[in-house]
């Protein structure tokens, strides 16, 4: 056993700064997505999964542990993530799993669209989907988010969901688990994130309805709403410098979440034995807050 409190970095951070949409591999310090420390057996074995935003953060540490636990995995990720995703791509590998890595912007429908099906293609099936690519800007003001803005957030939480999920689900049979990534600020929403945290409570409203549309289908439908984790969302426009500063610091736990602890719940609502679970969301908040 280890105590939680003293595992993982405490605040205060260092000041830094990327452009959107930032890399794992340039944070100081670097997040703990499970690298070198998650050990599979067998949970997931022969599964297919594709993943949206599984380049870093919460979206590759869920991609290590399901290779880790025997699925294939595609990852999809922006252009100019990259250097991460060449780094998950070795991970999958070194797993002994097939990994497909998907470049693209899921503003586009058409991208989505296409993206699904070649994840299901190379992977000869899908049956488990992971929607958690996200963007999240820190605006003081609702008088600061413009048109374009309000615009990108939502068409990359919502819009790209929606497509993706859309196209996933003629693809996978009974037995199938879709998970989004929703958030704490669903039900608490930050002072300075009022277009991120609208869309994620959106998501955990989409995924309650969905799951009783898909139960039809034998396919169950849940959501993960992290708190604080330590992610480049944070450091390329998520938060503030002075957030940043003392990040994770006001939660019971007093440090952000590191991805590693938080990929678990994915492999657990992602396997077979969770067949009663459906309509779900799952917290991970370090102490504080609903669900």
């Amino acid at each position: 056993m280890s105590d939680p409190r003293g595992l993982y970095p405490h605040p205060p951070f260092q000041d830094q700064q990327q452009p959107w949409p930032g890399l794992a591999g340039r944070m100081t310090p670097r997040p703990d997505h499970g690298e070198s420390s998650y050990r599979g057996s067998g949970l997931l074995a022969g599964r297919k999964a594709l993943i949206s935003g599984g380049d870093s953060g919460i979206g590759r540490a869920a991609a290590i542990a399901f290779a880790r636990e025997g699925a294939d995995v595609s990852i999809i990720y922006l252009p100019a993530e990259e250097p991460d995703a060449r780094e998950v791509v070795a991970l999958i590998r070194g797993a002994g799993r097939n990994a497909v890595a998907i470049p693209g912007d899921i503003r586009d429908e058409a991208f989505c669209k296409q993206a699904v099906d070649r994840a299901a293609n190379s992977m000869g099936g899908l049956d488990i989907l992971v929607n958690n690519a996200a963007r999240q800007h820190s605006h003081d003001s609702i008088l600061d988010i413009s048109t374009e803005d309000f615009d990108w957030t939502l068409r990359t939480n919502l819009y790209g969901m929606f497509w993706i999920t859309k196209a996933a689900i003629v693809h996978m049979p009974p037995g199938a688990a879709i998970i989004n990534t929703s958030s704490v600020n669903a039900y608490n929403p930050s002072i300075n994130l009022l277009d991120y945290a609208m869309t994620k409570a959106a998501i955990a409203n989409f995924t309650k309805s969905l799951a009783k549309q898909m139960i039809s289908r034998g396919i169950r439908v849940n959501a993960v709403a992290p708190g604080p984790f330590w992610t480049p969302l944070q450091v390329s426009g998520g938060q503030t410098m002075k957030n940043l500063e003392k990040f994770g610091g006001d939660t019971p736990m007093g440090r952000p979440g590191q991805p590693a602890e938080i990929a678990p719940v994915y492999v657990a609502l992602a396997m077979s034995r969770a067949s009663y679970v459906t309509g779900q969301v799952y917290g991970a908040t370090g102490g504080e807050g609903p669900p």
